[in-house]
């Protein structure tokens, strides 16, 4: 398994990490477990969780997922091999997040403690913003609309709290996620001038269904460097191909829970059946060639796949093997021209 140095931290992650937001709702804990171990044995030392996990988020099931994290970490003698990473929410309907959660200084100190106890770990190792309190475009918005955000917990005040959790040992490092240019840009500016902690990642949407990150965030990605965790690689399970021809199977995600629709729609469907169709020239499975275009990327830090059934998580490891030719390459550009970003 491939390893790099993430940005500018000490972190050394393997290219494919395990995303856990099914543990804990489609997934049992001894299925966590199971799968971390296969993954682990595959060479894959990076596992990204979150404290609203599992999804869809509810209040009898928030933070099971770092739970079955924790319990399985609690089992292991080798902590320090492994990089753990997991995320604070932005706000949002979850009243039972500490009557409504901020990003304030307050906040950000507690939820740190309570993963930290979920997890059973004294540190973690990349502790994530979840998406931005102010009002952005972010979760398949596009466009941005301009609003009134002088109630906004300011950026600084939240980098001050992470910077306090990395000055007392229980975060290594900070990074951000479903953030945009604007606001990478103030996290960077702050860290300097304010003499803070410097965002070492930055979590967003990546897959061929959604190359939004490429406009705007790519170049930060390179140049700062801040590299792109890319989550949802394959959209949902979408670029598997099974929801192909208004399929729906009985377990997958989008067939059980009807309220993920970023990744549905008229677009989505023809733009899956056309790399589908690539795929298939070349001799290629469909997901594995999705995750390979992703592993491809020059900004990229790591792919963040998960799974809810072994064979699933046994294939998309295994898509670390293979490799796009140019001809493979080429196709799928042409095909993101007549589609460019089909589910933002």
């Amino acid at each position: 398994m491939e390893l790099r140095k993430l940005g500018s931290s000490d972190l050394k992650v393997s290219l494919i990490c395990l995303g856990t937001m099914t543990w804990g709702e489609q997934n049992t804990e001894a299925q966590a477990h199971e799968q971390l171990d296969y993954v682990v044995a595959q060479g894959v030392n990076f596992i990204d969780a979150a404290e609203m996990y599992p999804v869809p988020p509810k209040a009898e099931t928030q933070g099971r997922t770092e739970q079955y994290l924790g319990s399985w970490l609690a089992a292991r003698h080798n902590r320090n091999a492994l990089v753990i990473a997991t995320k604070v929410v932005g706000p949002g309907a979850f009243p039972y997040l500490r009557g409504g959660p901020r990003l304030t200084r307050a906040q950000v100190l507690a939820a740190c403690d309570a993963s930290l106890k979920r997890l059973q770990t004294d540190f973690i190792d990349l502790y994530q913003v979840h998406w931005p309190e102010r009002s952005t475009n972010f979760f398949g918005q596009l466009g941005f609309r301009a609003s009134d955000d002088q109630a906004t917990t300011p950026i600084a005040e939240t980098l001050a709290a992470l910077g306090e959790l990395v000055q007392a040992g229980k975060v290594r490092h900070i990074g951000i996620s479903n953030e945009t240019p604007w606001g990478v840009s103030e996290y960077l500016r702050l860290a300097r001038e304010q003499k803070l902690p410097r965002v070492v990642s930055i979590q967003n949407p990546y897959s061929l269904l959604n190359r939004s990150f490429e406009i705007g965030l790519a170049e930060f990605a390179h140049r700062e460097p801040l590299p792109l965790l890319a989550y949802s690689p394959l959209a949902f399970g979408v670029l598997s191909g099974k929801y192909l021809h208004g399929a729906r199977p009985a377990d997958g995600r989008l067939t059980l829970f009807t309220r993920f629709q970023r990744y549905n729609g008229e677009q989505a469907e023809l733009a899956t059946r056309e790399y589908a169709t690539l795929a298939q020239q070349h001799g290629l499975d469909l997901a594995q060639m999705a995750l390979a275009f992703v592993n491809s990327r020059t900004f990229l830090g790591a792919n963040i796949i998960g799974a809810t059934t072994m064979p699933q998580l046994r294939s998309n490891i295994a898509s670390i093997e293979v490799k796009l030719d140019k001809e493979v390459l080429a196709g799928i550009e042409a095909i993101h021209q007549r589609f460019t970003i089909p589910c933002p």
